[in-house]
């Protein structure tokens, strides 16, 4: 499996549609965006494709005939870490929180703007390679670094998804402060309107990863009516030092 590095506008992006009308679309609109764009018809061939050239990122339909996109996304995280965002045909929000659930950072309801498509496509981007990395961030037993993108809890690393990471990142910058799901989506998603079940979805995801107990949250917790804080049990730092906190 060869990772390839490019910069944000040469970025490599797997399509998996088997409407080839769809995916010529999609294809078209990423070439003219600047990405490397392959396509693929089917679950084994974006498999293929992906171990033959990893992606940057995989734009993967939910309904693919033989090998669905939620085994597809499976089958994927499996190999390694890869943005996806998700494409279904229905408006359904139990699909829609099913792809989430499987690790999809982000899923767009056909028919959809190509335009949008490829707005969410720089938004995931721009959060997969932050252009300013910051400190390392401590609290209660985790240890998250923006610059490497990785999260451990208590010396053990964490398998988090893009957005997972985002919002655990997010948290430990703002211990003790009440945030709404309009607010997290704003602020971690970086969108001013969207369903706002995609934040609960996530921060259910998160707490599996974080909490000892995911049933009896203690990091991340709900204020009722409002929103989520993150409690740790010791101030959080930033940095090599307090004083750069």
């Amino acid at each position: 499996m060869e990772q390839q590095q490019y910069g944000q506008g040469g970025a490599r992006v797997l399509v998996v549609d088997d409407d080839p009308t769809v995916a010529e679309v999609v294809t078209g609109y990423l070439d003219r965006a600047g990405y490397v764009v392959d396509r693929a018809g089917d679950g084994p061939d974006a498999l293929a494709r992906a171990a033959a050239h990893w992606p940057d990122l995989v734009v993967l339909d939910l309904m693919l005939p033989g090998m669905d996109g939620l085994e597809v996304c499976r089958r994927m995280r499996g190999r390694g870490p890869v943005p996806v965002i998700m494409l279904t045909a229905r408006g359904d929000e139990d699909d829609r929180i099913l792809g989430l659930e499987v690790g999809a950072d982000d899923y767009v309801t056909k028919p959809f703007s190509p335009r949008e498509l490829v707005l969410r496509v720089e938004s995931v981007l721009r959060r997969t390679r932050p252009s300013q990395p910051s400190g390392l961030l401590r609290a209660a037993g985790l240890s998250v670094d923006p610059a490497s993108r990785r999260a451990l809890k208590n010396g053990t690393e964490l398998a988090l998804t893009i957005r997972e990471f985002d919002l655990l990142a997010f948290f430990l910058r703002h211990p003790g402060r009440v945030y709404s799901r309009e607010d997290l989506m704003r602020e971690v998603w970086g969108w001013d309107f969207g369903d706002l079940s995609t934040v609960t979805v996530h921060v259910r995801r998160l707490r599996g990863k974080v909490e000892d107990d995911p049933g009896r949250p203690r990091l991340i917790q709900t204020v009722w009516g409002v929103g989520y804080r993150f409690d740790g049990s010791e101030d959080v730092t930033e940095g090599v030092s307090r004083a750069e906190a």
